[in-house]
Order: C-alpha cells, then sequence, then structure tokens
C-alpha cells in the first residue's frame, strides 16, 4: 500500500495514506446525489436536552446512542476504539455504534439527505466532496465544539489543537471539518548510521553540501527522491521558496500577483536543488514513491523527503536497527523564515446536517481529541494527533523526531494553495518540479517557466479566480 498527498492544501492523512485505492485528492463531486440536502432544514436532534455543564457542554442525554463511521484505512480504526472507551467511562449510559469501512461515500452519501450517521470519518479515495457538503448544507459547522471545553485539559478544544488545524477545517468563514491526524513534511535520515559513522544531520545547505562527500565516500547517494510523480519534489521546491522569501511572496504567488515568481530570492531559494542534481548527488533512476523510499530504507541513499506517513507505508521493510528520523527543510543564510515547518491536519470527521444525534457526535469529537485519545491515537498509528502534545510519551524514533520539529518550529506553517486552486498551473508546476529535479532546467528557468504558467491564468477571464488571505 502507497499513501501521500497530491496537493498542497487541506492535506489529510486520508491523502498521505490513500494510495490504499488511488492518487488524487479531490473525490468524484457529489453534486446531485445531495440535492436533497439543498435548502432544507436540518433535523431536529433527538439525543440532547439534558442539563450541559463542562462534562457535558452539549447537553447529552442518557439513553440515547450515536452511530459513528470510521475509515479503515493505513491508520486502522483501533485508535476509534480506544476513544470509545474513552468516551463511555464519562458517558455509560449513551450507547455508541461503531462500524469501520473504506466505503464513505458508497455507504453514508445516500443517507445523507434522509437519516444519516451522527459522526463520519470522510476520508479515503471514496470519500465525499468536501465543498459540495458545505455548499449544499448536508453538514453541520461546528464552531461551538471549538469553544467547547477541552475533554481533559485546561481551555477551550480550539486551545488544544495544533496551528493550521482550525484553519485546514474551515470553510466560508465556518469550522465544518474537525481533522484528527497531522502530517509533518521534511528530510528523513537513518540517525542509527549517521551515530555509527559520526555524521551530524545537517540544518543548512551549507552542511549538507558538506557532508555528501563523506556520504558518497561509504557507496551511498546523498539523496533520492521519488521522480515520477512531480508533487513530491515540489513540497521540498515551495518548502525552500517559503523559507527564503517568506510567508507574503508566497500568498502573492498564489493570487496571482503579476511578477510574484520574480520576486527577490526565489531564484536563489532553488540553486540549491539545482546544485544536488547538478553535483550527481541524487541517486540514478526515475524511481516512483515507494521504490524510492525502499531505497532509502536499503542504505541506498542518506537522506528522502517525505511527510511521516513514511514509517507506517513501509513498515513491513524497515531493517531491524535502523532510526527513521525527520529533520526539517535545509535553510540558507540569510533565509527569512527558516524555522517555519511544513505541516498540515487531515483525516477529517463531519457531522450531517440531518444526523440524529448531533449533541453526542460532538461529545464524541470532544473524545477524540483528548489528551488521552490522542495519545492513544499516536501510539497506535505512529502518527502526530492534531491535539497538542500527542506524542509526547511515544517510544518511537520517527514520531519522536516530527514532534520535536513541531515544537522547535515557528507558529507560521508552511502551505501553497494555487494548486489546489488552480488545475492547470497545479499541473504544470508538477511538470516543471519534475524538470528540475532531472537537471533538465535550471533554478532560473523553472521560475521564468512558472511566472510564464501563472501569466496565462491570470489573464483567462474563463477561470474564476481564487484569493488567499492568510
Amino acid at each position: 500500500m502507497s499513501v501521500s498527498p497530491e496537493k498542497f492544501g487541506d492535506v489529510s492523512r486520508r491523502t498521505l495514506l490513500r494510495r490504499a485505492a488511488a492518487a488524487g485528492l479531490l473525490a468524484v463531486p457529489a453534486a446531485g446525489l445531495l440535492s436533497a440536502c439543498a435548502g432544507s432544514e436540518p433535523s431536529k436532534s433527538d439525543g440532547g436536552g439534558a442539563a450541559k455543564s463542562k462534562d457535558n457542554p452539549f447537553g447529552v442525554k442518557d439513553g440515547s446512542a450515536v452511530k459513528v463511521v470510521v475509515f479503515n484505512g493505513g491508520l486502522g480504526d483501533q485508535w476509534a476504539k480506544e476513544d470509545k472507551v474513552i468516551f463511555n467511562a464519562k458517558h455509560p449510559n449513551i450507547t455508541v455504534n461503531m462500524s469501520s469501512t473504506q466505503k464513505i461515500k458508497t455507504e453514508e452519501q445516500p443517507k445523507m439527505a434522509t437519516q444519516p450517521s451522527d459522526l463520519v470519518m470522510n476520508s479515503g479515495a471514496d470519500m465525499m466532496d468536501r465543498s459540495t457538503l458545505i455548499n449544499e448544507g448536508a453538514i453541520e459547522p461546528l464552531d461551538d465544539l471549538l469553544t467547547a471545553p477541552a475533554w481533559d485539559s485546561e481551555g477551550t478544544v480550539a486551545d488544544s489543537l495544533l496551528p493550521g488545524t482550525v484553519a485546514d477545517g474551515t470553510q466560508n468563514g465556518k469550522f465544518y471539518v474537525v481533522n484528527v491526524a497531522y502530517t509533518v513534511w521534511g528530510n528523513w535520515y537513518n540517525a542509527a548510521l549517521f551515530k555509527k559513522e559520526g555524521w551530524t544531520a545537517p540544518t543548512t545547505w551549507d552542511e549538507f553540501f558538506a557532508l555528501a562527500p563523506k556520504i558518497k565516500a561509504k557507496g551511498m547517494a546523498p539523496y533520492v527522491h521519488d521522480a515520477v510523480h512531480g508533487y513530491y519534489p515540489r513540497w521540498a521546491l515551495f518548502a525552500s521558496i517559503w523559507k527564503a522569501v517568506g510567508k507574503q511572496a508566497v500568498v502573492d504567488i498564489d493570487n496571482l500577483k503579476d511578477g510574484a515568481w520574480k520576486a527577490d530570492g526565489i531564484v536563489a531559494a532553488l540553486e540549491p536543488w539545482e546544485k544536488l542534481v547538478k553535483d550527481k548527488l541524487l541517486l540514478p533512476g526515475k524511481l516512483d514513491h515507494t521504490q524510492s523510499q525502499q531505497a532509502f530504507l536499503d542504505g541506498k541513499a542518506a537522506f528522502i523527503q517525505v511527510g511521516t506517513w513514511l514509517k507506517n507505508e513501509m513498515a513491513a521493510t524497515i531493517p531491524p536497527g535502523f532510526e527513521m528520523t525527520i529533520s526539517d527543510y535545509w535553510s540558507k543564510s540569510g533565509d527569512k523564515a527558516a524555522k517555519d515547518v511544513f505541516a498540515s491536519s487531515g483525516e477529517g470527521f463531519v457531522v450531517p446536517s440531518k444526523a440524529p444525534n448531533k449533541e453526542a457526535a460532538k461529545e464524541f469529537l470532544r473524545a477524540i481529541l483528548s489528551k488521552a485519545g490522542s495519545a492513544k491515537f499516536a501510539e497506535l498509528t505512529k502518527s502526530l494527533a492534531s491535539t497538542k502534545g500527542s506524542g509526547d510519551n511515544v517510544q518511537d524514533t520517527a514520531l519522536a523526531s516530527a514532534n520535536s520539529l513541531m515544537k522547535n518550529g515557528s507558529s507560521d506553517l508552511i502551505s501553497v494553495k494555487f494548486p489546489d486552486f488552480y488545475a492547470d498551473l497545479d499541473k504544470e508546476s508538477q511538470n516543471l518540479s519534475e524538470e528540475l529535479m532531472a537537471g533538465r532546467l535550471t533554478a532560473q528557468q523553472f521560475v521564468d517557466k512558472m511566472q510564464a504558467a501563472a501569466d496565462k491564468v491570470a489573464k483567462d477571464s474563463s477561470i474564476k479566480k481564487q484569493t488567499r488571505t492568510a
């Protein structure tokens, strides 16, 4: 099974673990199938009405039942079963009917206009289209969940979440999607090998280029990457751009601002990647995602850049003693945002507007986002949850290094939106990323071609323009 996201925005653990079925972030639009929802009144819930308190902020009624549907993909579903135990410890008289499936859209979408499940993990290759659900009024805004008390910590639910989680679940100014997983991207290496060789993991490009000859002397390539799917190298290229020129320059790129690609520092940000290729520091061969990851595990290359799905995806072939460790993308002297980390939340739950027990659904979400629940999630999946501190007590080098990277990063997270805004520009950026990493383009040529592609979209009046504000 393979697992990685194609897009930048709205990145979910489903997209990170989705190749169990197919590549591509967006599911087939659900327009028409949800037409009965449009303009209809949300159903009245039969699960509320009890006295509200800190331990029962939504007034969930004893004796009621809540139906929870979990996507059973790369993360499995045991973590959700642990959440059920946590929930029932506080609410023993509420029945949780939990089921697992990989057919979310097939099984759940037909029920959205009649009597849907109360809480649905909208994930996997067969997921419902988020924008359609929102635009047709098929799912409930959950802003009251954010302001509710956290399950087992001080402050509100919103206070307990990692940066970006609320923004990732917000659309049209309202919070609709509760993402429970958190993915971090960066450069991976085998800490055991580095200890053995006496190497220090680089934090800058200069340190990497100084270390590269020592790596080559051991018969290894310094770096390997997916040379088949253009969105893989694109993550790294755009992380370098953001770190070099800062957030506003990337916002300008997303907004198709005239000349945005010509901003000072963008070419320089990409020149280390050009040098890496020119100096023959890449493992030869047109390897795809799993082939490149296996080459890394086999000791054929010292570094690979992907997200924190790596350990889960390659669990069956990780050699004994291999200490999989992630470090941040390397920076250059003078970078404006060197401490910003590329990370995002995903694996989203939604509450259907016609759910019979919306109160219990929200209460179950509080349990999922609890310290206890998120710790179990991290322990069982070796992935960070979207709740702060989920990986603090998990003894796993991959998870611990991702946790450390997030804690040491700044409050701004690297994100690029134009691939989600404009399909043609998305594809062109993938193609050009492949060309740069194949040595067929220089950094300057890459930037010139990206500017030309952006100009073409900007001048096309038939394309609806999107605006990024943050």
